[in-house]
């Protein structure tokens, strides 16, 4: 067996619909062949648009379909932060927004979470201690990294604080539908109306990371100053893989689909879960998400999981290491993100028991050959 990778959160290639999606593609081409083969608008294919808006409650022009959520978050932090602006951030949070806003020049100030999210006490005294934020940016649902989800108590509390000092939020939504048990609650923007909440997601999760098709709810003016940089960025947005994504949840593959995945996925989280729970010492502990991708382990008495990192892809697993997903120095030393959609659950049971041992000063298992 090679190297065991808890740091990919992809889907495994079995959640992929390979054979419907290529049905959708090749009915878009021959249904609507003459639009989604040119150039287009640049805020999406009009029938995905109009699709997105209806779930949401929107007119399409507030809709805005992206190449992923990520390059609708680089146009989005374009028009908004300036050098030296402040973004709020949860901590820990997605590394990549992290590297695009140190790129911009921003001055991103984490915010403590707990197991129920965001700390709201945390927001507040953010705000009462500088200038106003650009924006507030949160993954309430199921968080990558920490597979942690804002409770609605809080979510009421944001959108609370969120309406008392004017503050934009960006909720960023990949993952609320990949759910396995529990009852999901209100995003932040059916909260708060869609006036100081952007809400972000994509269909990378639900259907397949490969079709690079995200999309961004957003406020009128703003809308229409991101189709306008979309425009000026990439003249004219991928229509087919937009349209085969049409096409598929036209079919009504959307939700079947959706059922199929999270079965798979749910047997890697329980058997993750199982591992950990076998395996980890008695100081560790970790996060117990009802859905998402990943799992966050802390090993207070662990080491420095920079230096762990190397130790355990020698004896075949890998992780990702806490403290890429917190500003320079602000903490994640033994702190863990494991990834559990991509790997099966037996190597899932044979990747924590390589890794267990290394958290507790032991030596690995050897890796497989």
């Amino acid at each position: 067996m090679g190297l065991i990778s808890f740091a990919r959160g992809v889907p495994a290639p079995e959640c992929l619909p390979i054979t419907e999606l290529a049905d959708s593609a090749r009915a878009a081409i021959e249904r609507d062949g003459n639009v989604v083969l040119s150039y287009g608008p640049g805020g999406g294919y009009g029938p995905l648009r109009e699709w997105i808006a209806e779930r949401h409650g929107v007119e399409p022009s507030r809709v805005v379909v992206t190449s992923g959520s990520l390059q609708g978050f680089v146009f989005l932090v374009e028009q908004l932060v300036q050098p030296g602006a402040r973004v709020l951030v949860e901590a820990p949070t997605y590394d990549r927004p992290l590297k695009i806003l140190a790129r911009l020049g921003a001055e991103v100030v984490p915010l403590a979470m707990d197991d129920e999210g965001l700390v709201p006490e945390a927001l507040e005294q953010a705000l009462a201690e500088g200038e106003k934020p650009a924006f507030l940016y949160t993954i309430a649902t199921f968080q990558n990294p920490s597979g942690r989800t804002l409770s609605e108590e809080r979510r009421r509390r944001v959108v609370e604080i969120a309406r008392a000092h004017d503050l934009l939020v960006l909720e960023d939504d990949p993952y609320g539908l990949v759910r396995f048990e529990g009852e999901a609650p209100p995003t932040l923007f059916e909260l708060e109306g869609g006036t100081n909440v952007i809400y972000a997601s994509s269909f990378s999760k639900t259907i397949a990371p490969g079709v690079r098709v995200g999309y961004f709810v957003l406020p009128p003016e703003l809308a229409a100053q991101i189709e306008a940089l979309a425009v000026s960025t990439y003249i004219s947005p991928p229509f087919l893989a937009q349209a085969a994504v049409y096409e598929f949840v036209r079919r009504g593959n959307f939700e079947p689909n959706l059922e199929r995945v999270n079965g798979l996925l749910k047997a890697r989280r329980d058997a993750m879960l199982e591992a950990l729970e076998q395996h980890m010492p008695s100081d560790a502990t970790w996060s117990r998400p009802e859905g998402g991708y990943f799992i966050w382990l802390d090993v207070p008495s662990g080491p420095d999981t920079g230096e762990l990192l190397a130790r355990a892809e020698a004896a075949g697993v890998t992780f990702v290491k806490g403290t890429d997903f917190f500003v320079p120095g602000g903490g994640g030393e033994r702190s863990l993100r494991l990834a559990f959609s991509f790997v099966s659950p037996e190597e899932i049971a044979d990747g924590v028991a390589k890794l267990a041992p290394l958290l507790s000063g032991s030596p690995a298992p050897a890796a497989s050959v």
